[in-house]
């Protein structure tokens, strides 16, 4: 959705490099098999992570040797597998078309027509997805629905617009039965991620925001003054990364254990840092892929 949830590769150790790396190719490929080549340029690094908590939960990893599509004259990799990447293939999918709806209403009649080329391409697979999971499709929708009446009305209440994104985010949880400990505990997980990428979010589109006239919960709830409250911003960002480390340690994550806290203590507070002084924009631009050592 906006790949901010990135590991540190560097400190990584390389086994665990190359288990990230599989968990990468393994939602490649489930995507691919899912709903079709165009939908393997959906992968991004927020989707892998949900992935790796998801088949995280799953008894016993399903690693296959596969050959890249992209890049077919290198050996084949060991990749994941299993019916959690498909349900993350799905929830990704829906994640990602939804997103361009909401790239869609932000953009005017010309501005927006790449994403509704694009919407339009996804079409057939967002409906394969949401047969699929619908669910959780129809709880995105909702949580969607709300938060768009709060643009609508430019709320100035931050906490009700972080919640409603958050809460689309933590219905990924969905997969488990909703009173079992696992469920629970990623549930609390993708919450606290949520709000944190809510929030870096309207951050880093401030200026663009301003410039076209749209709503952004941070001008809104301080009246223009969002760039003076960077403290706050960073407190209660940093607050919400404590929170889904807690949550983290409630789970079974076996070996994915170092990767999720490499994410969240480390990679997570790295793109805050970049976000909030203003150099996230251009790290993107230069962002590697799993295999090369950055963040």
């Amino acid at each position: 959705m906006f790949g901010y949830v990135r590991p540190v590769l560097d400190r990584l150790d390389e086994g665990q490099r190359e288990l990230y790396q599989g968990a990468y190719c393994g939602l490649c490929h489930a995507l691919g098999e899912r709903h079709g080549w165009l939908a393997r340029f959906t992968l991004q690094y927020d989707f892998t992570f949900l992935a790796i908590l998801l088949a995280a939960g799953e008894q016993g990893d399903r690693p296959s040797c596969r050959r890249c599509p992209a890049h077919p004259w290198r050996k084949p990799r060991a990749c994941l597998a299993g019916k959690r990447l498909y349900d993350a293939a799905d929830e990704s999918i829906i994640l990602f078309y939804h997103k361009l709806s909401d790239d869609v209403s932000d953009h005017g009649l010309i501005t927006g027509l790449p994403y509704r080329v694009v919407r339009r391409l996804f079409r057939r697979a967002y409906r394969r997805a949401a047969q699929a999971q619908p669910g959780f499709d129809r709880q995105v929708r909702e949580g969607l629905a709300r938060l768009g009446r709060m643009e609508e009305e430019r709320s100035p209440e931050l906490d009700r617009a972080a919640d409603a994104f958050a809460g689309i985010l933590a219905c990924a949880a969905s997969v488990y039965p909703a009173d079992s400990p696992e469920g629970r505990s990623l549930g609390e997980l993708l919450y606290h991620v949520g709000r944190w990428i809510y929030l870096m979010d309207a951050w880093d589109d401030l200026d663009e925001d301003r410039k076209r006239g749209r709503y952004n919960p941070l001008d809104a709830r301080f009246e223009g003054r969002a760039r003076e409250e960077r403290a706050y911003l960073e407190t209660t960002a940093v607050h919400s990364l404590r929170l889904a480390g807690s949550a983290a340690n409630l789970m079974e994550l076996g070996h994915w254990t170092p990767i999720v806290e490499n994410i969240l203590y480390l990679g997570l507070p790295a793109v805050q840092r970049a976000v909030l002084d203003g150099q996230w924009k251009e790290m993107r631009q230069t962002r590697r892929k799993p295999h090369e050592r950055s963040l």
